[in-house]
């Protein structure tokens, strides 16, 4: 095996140094497949001793530094498969825009894929809850933008905007009950379980004290 001069060493992974790209070069021209194995494996804790930030890196980012550092050519019985050359360095895809425009840019695309799913709602009452959650959610993105003039209508027209018509709730309702307040009340416990908690804790704190005085008394000879 041609062995490379230090100041010609060629570093393929700077971060580790040239101490480390020497041991690769020198696993990956042993000629015994179980010694190169087993050298491999040990160049691998030995990777963890001089950089121990590496020892919260899973091992198969450390493996496919060891065949990147080989250039692809160590031959071992790795716990991990050789990573594809080709994939290195590759740009990632580009992920497109989301394509068509957001009728109120100040609620976002979700809001509208919110409505859209309430839409298929069937149960009434279920999709009623939608429209609280939806409107609640919207009430609170609209008072971020504009805080004066401000009202349940407005949050309802958009709502029967963007759902095309085909979701309503009766603005009394929603205004009486404070329906679109994010700040509504949801710890309600019924009577029965309230009226229990009531008693758990009178008992509790009608329990008398036990007497200690007797312990403070000093005992007559």
């Amino acid at each position: 095996m041609e062995q490379i001069k230090p100041d010609k060493q060629k570093l393929i992974l700077k971060e580790y140094g040239k101490n480390v790209q020497r041991l690769v070069d020198h696993i990956t021209g042993i000629e015994d497949r179980e010694k190169r194995t087993a050298s491999a494996y040990t160049a691998i804790e030995i990777i963890k001793q001089l950089n121990p930030p590496l020892k919260q890196e899973n091992d198969q980012k450390l493996w496919d530094d060891l065949f990147i550092m080989s250039d692809f050519k160590l031959d071992v019985d790795s716990p991990y498969p050789m990573p594809e050359k080709e994939l290195l360095g590759k740009k990632p895809e580009h992920i497109g825009y989301p394509k068509g425009e957001i009728k109120f840019k100040h609620y976002g695309r979700n809001i509208e894929k919110l409505i859209e799913n309430a839409i298929d709602i069937e149960n009434d009452e279920e999709q009623e809850a939608a429209i609280i959650f939806i409107g609640q959610l919207m009430r609170s993105f609209h008072s971020t933008w504009n805080r004066e003039n401000f009202d349940d209508g407005i949050i309802l027209d958009d709502i029967k905007t963007l759902s095309k018509g085909k979701l309503h709730i009766d603005l009394e309702k929603v205004k009486e009950n404070g329906l679109f307040e994010s700040n509504t009340r949801r710890d309600f416990k019924p009577p029965l379980q309230a009226e229990h908690s009531h008693k758990n804790k009178r008992s509790h704190t009608n329990k008398r004290r036990p007497n200690n005085n007797n312990h403070n008394k000093k005992r007559r000879n």
